[in-house]
């Protein structure tokens, strides 16, 4: 008995795949969404006594760097020095 079927067809090579575009991303909202989460972080720190007193008094000042450092980003982004694709 012989079986007739046609073989399977091979796996493509490790160089063999087409090259893929790399995703786009937001990057402007992405930054403002992260500085509004900053924001949100800070004013739940400030609302409950027990997350800035003691030894959790610089919470409230990290929530405030990643505020600044979301603006900055935002800013960078928008004069367009954060295009990866212009590069």
């Amino acid at each position: 008995m012989t079986d007739d079927s046609p073989a399977p067809p091979r796996p493509p090579a490790l160089g063999d795949a087409a090259p893929v575009e790399p995703p786009t991303v937001p990057t402007r909202t992405l930054a403002l969404v992260g500085t509004g989460l900053w924001a949100l972080a800070l004013l739940v720190t400030l609302a409950v006594p027990a997350l800035h007193t003691g030894e959790r008094s610089w919470w409230p000042w990290t929530c405030v760097t990643g505020i600044a450092l979301g603006v900055f980003a935002w800013w960078y982004v928008r004069r367009g020095r954060g295009n990866a694709g212009a590069a």
